[in-house]
């Protein structure tokens, strides 16, 4: 075949210029391919006019606040699913510990309402139910903190009792999102009555403040629960976290007390700024909870956690496992003995005992005016948090012997009882034995430290 036919089959005999001749097309004979348009085809000027690339469309800004300059085995999993082998040979880390840092805030949150009422004891005892405020000598503000205790750990042990034996449900988000926001206006409600001037109605300020209580409480019951169920998702690492926030709650606490008391002019200036710090708080924590979802890591147990439930109901399905109650109990018993015990001599002592132990000598470092902040608050709350700290590194004693020193815990109670106690318009009836502020002091940081230790190794041992 000469070049010239060559040349003619290429352009179709007519020398059409539309008719393409793709080199690497070849059938297998070797005879080479070609597409031809259609006849049919016409252009006019406005199809030339029109540009090449379809116009720009706004730029979309997404949540992916992690997604920069990072490693591709760290990149968000967008459309990934459960069946990728990449993903559960190479689980992706996380970053900067954000997600321990949420846990950790949530865990603060969990115990801001109980530290917030009980820390401000000045503020309703001396201020807002004391003689120079309402004129008048009240029993609410002899026994407040024990009404406050029992108005706090009713409804959070009957919503904790219902989450054991009764299978809610609910969105997580759903529950955390409407406790979160219960709580908040619980706290909106608190700083009200700080500006409204209640002399006049003792009384009711405190069923207000006691029906406060018990509805942050109710709400704060499910948000305890619904923070550990989202632990529970991830390594045990991070039920550490959601503990250990527990532990620094009281103390942070116990330091903005102090903060608000130092810089305030006033009682009812320091409690607004008191409780606003609480709003801040669980704010906070409601804002890093929409933004643990953006998270690789978090999803990705997330996702791990689905595939497991989806698998047990698989296994499950046509018949309901029974729970046994009986048998858990029988195998936890002395773990739950020693966990009971060591916060029935703790709450026994704190706040109410521990905070009326006053100042026995004048020439003491620490004024009036923070002797009870530092001394009661800030001692148990810090010292209970480096005691469950240090159980994390020491375990002993074992959990056969565990008892031995939960139970010689309850010489506190009569030790507090013979420091300088003096409860308010009570006339005390002991002699006070104990009358050196550091030997009380000492006593105050080994009951602390024996607290946060003791109830640690409890928890630890109780699974095992």
């Amino acid at each position: 075949m000469s070049h010239s036919d060559t040349s003619k089959r290429r352009s179709g005999g007519s020398g059409a210029p539309e008719e393409q001749f793709l080199l690497n097309d070849l059938s297998k004979n070797g005879t080479p391919v070609t597409i031809t348009p259609s006849k049919t085809n016409s252009f006019s000027r406005r199809d030339f006019d029109k540009p090449l690339l379809p116009p720009s469309e706004p730029v979309r800004l997404t949540p992916a606040w992690e997604e920069s300059n990072l490693p591709n085995d760290e990149l968000n999993f967008k459309g990934v699913t459960m069946e990728n082998a990449d993903l559960e040979t190479n689980p992706p880390r996380d970053r900067w510990k954000l997600v321990y840092l949420t846990l950790l805030l949530h865990g603060v949150g969990t115990l801001m309402p109980w530290n917030m009422f009980i820390t401000a004891k000045a503020y309703f005892v001396d201020y807002k139910l004391g003689y120079e405020y309402t004129g008048e000598n009240s029993e609410y503000a002899t026994n407040f903190l024990a009404y406050i205790g029992l108005a706090a750990q009713a409804p959070n042990i009957m919503f904790n009792w219902l989450n054991i034996f009764i299978n809610i449900g609910g969105n997580l988000t759903t529950r955390i999102v409407w406790s979160l926001l219960m709580e908040v206006i619980a706290f909106v409600f608190t700083v009200a009555l700080v500006m409204i001037d209640s002399s006049t109605w003792p009384g009711l300020f405190f069923s207000a403040t006691m029906g406060t209580v018990v509805f942050i409480n109710m709400a704060n019951g499910i948000y305890q629960n619904t923070v550990y169920g989202m632990a529970a998702k991830l390594p045990p690492t991070y039920t550490g976290a959601v503990v250990l926030g527990s532990n620094v709650s009281g103390a942070f606490t116990a330091i903005i007390n102090i903060i608000s008391l130092r810089f305030s002019p006033n009682a009812r200036t320091a409690a607004i700024y008191y409780f606003i710090t609480a709003l801040f708080v669980l704010l906070a924590c409601f804002d890093t909870y929409f933004a643990l979802p953006l998270n690789r890591f978090y999803r990705y147990h997330e996702m791990v956690s689905q595939k497991q439930m989806a698998s047990k109901k698989a296994t499950n399905s046509g018949r309901t496992p029974k729970i046994p109650y009986w048998k858990i109990f029988k195998q936890t018993s002395p773990q739950l003995f020693n966990v009971f015990f060591i916060f029935f001599v703790t709450l026994s002592i704190f706040p109410a005992v521990h905070s009326d132990v006053k100042k026995s000598s004048s020439s003491f470092f620490i004024s009036d005016k923070y002797y009870v902040s530092v001394l009661c608050f800030l001692t148990f709350n810090v010292t209970a948090m480096i005691g469950a700290s240090l159980s994390s590194l020491y375990a002993w004693p074992g959990k056969r012997t565990l008892v031995i020193p939960v139970v010689l815990r309850a010489i506190f109670i009569p030790a507090f009882l013979l420091c300088n106690y003096h409860p308010k318009d009570v006339v005390r009836s002991l002699p006070v034995l104990i009358t050196d502020d550091y030997a009380y002091w000492t006593i105050a940081v080994l009951m602390g430290l024996s607290s946060g230790y003791l109830s640690s190794l409890a928890m630890m041992y109780c699974p095992r």
